[in-house]
C-alpha cells in the first residue's frame, strides 16, 4: 500500500500511539446521536450521526467510486470537506492517478496537523459506479477489517460516502448490511486463525458506522442485517482446522 508519509519509522510509531486520544481544534463538545448493535464476537458495532471529519478514531476509513471528471463536478458533503482538511491532496491523487479509486485499491494517509480528528485515513476504491453491487461492498468490508488488523488498529470509523458522490443505486440500509457483513465475516475468519496460530492476537474492540441525518435509521436497520447475516452464515462454517495433517 502506498502512504503519503515521510518516513516508514514515523508512520510506525504513529500507530504505535493510535489509541490515544486525539485533540481537535475545530471540535465542539456536542452530544452525537448514535445507536449500538450488538454483533458476533463481541464486536460493538455503533451508528453515528457523525462525519468522517469530526470523528475522533484510531482509522478512519471512507470510500471512493473510479476517478472521473464528471463525477468529481458532482461530489458534495463529506468528500468535499476532507479534502479540504488534506489540503487538496486526496483530490490531487485521483486526478493524477495515483489514486483512481478501482475496486477494493487502497491508500493510507496521515492527516495533516490540526486537521480531522481520526488518526489515520484509509481510502477504499469502490470500482467503476455503473457496475456497484452488494457483493463489491461485502468485499470492501473485508478490505476494511483486514486492514485494521494489519495496522493493530481496536477501532474504525466507516463511511461509505456513496450519496455524497451522486449515487443512489442502492439503498443506504443495503449499503451497510453488505459492508456490515463482509466486515464481520472476514473478523470471523481473523479469530478462527488466531485459535490455530495462523494470525497474531488482535481484537476488534468497535466499528463506528456513521451516518447523515436523512439516512440513520435506515443505516441502523441495514447494520442490524447485515450483523444476523454475518452469524448465521458464520455458524454454519466448516468448524475443522484450516490447516490439513501430513
Amino acid at each position: 500500500m502506498r502512504q503519503l508519509h515521510p518516513s516508514p519509522f514515523a508512520a510506525l510509531a504513529l500507530f504505535a500511539s493510535l489509541t490515544l486520544p486525539g485533540v481537535h481544534p475545530k471540535a465542539v463538545a456536542q452530544d452525537v446521536k448514535q445507536q449500538s448493535i450488538e454483533a458476533p464476537h463481541g464486536v460493538a458495532i455503533k451508528v453515528r450521526m457523525e462525519g468522517p471529519y469530526t470523528a475522533e478514531t484510531p482509522l478512519q476509513v471512507v470510500c471512493y467510486f473510479k476517478y472521473t471528471a464528471e463525477g468529481a463536478k458532482r461530489m458534495t458533503g463529506a468528500p468535499v470537506e476532507l479534502d479540504k482538511e488534506f489540503r487538496g491532496a486526496i483530490s490531487t491523487l485521483r486526478e493524477r492517478g495515483e489514486f483512481e479509486g478501482a475496486e477494493l485499491e487502497t491508500l493510507l494517509l496521515i492527516p495533516p496537523k490540526g486537521s480531522i480528528k481520526a488518526r489515520a485515513l484509509l481510502l477504499v476504491g469502490l470500482g467503476e459506479e455503473d457496475s456497484l453491487s452488494l457483493a463489491r461492498l461485502e468485499r470492501v468490508g473485508r478490505v476494511a477489517l483486514r486492514e485494521a488488523s494489519r495496522l493493530g488498529v481496536r477501532r474504525v470509523a466507516f463511511a461509505p460516502l456513496i450519496r455524497d458522490q451522486g449515487n443512489t443505486k442502492l439503498g443506504t440500509g443495503d449499503v451497510e448490511s453488505a459492508v456490515v457483513k463482509g466486515m464481520l465475516l472476514a473478523y470471523d475468519t481473523e479469530r478462527r486463525l488466531q485459535k490455530e496460530g495462523l494470525a497474531r492476537e488482535w481484537t476488534l474492540e468497535e466499528w463506528e458506522v456513521e451516518a447523515g441525518p436523512a439516512y440513520f435509521d435506515d443505516t441502523v436497520i441495514g447494520v442490524k442485517r447485515g450483523s444476523s447475516e454475518a452469524a448465521t452464515m458464520a455458524a454454519t462454517r466448516k468448524s475443522d482446522p484450516h490447516m490439513r495433517k501430513q
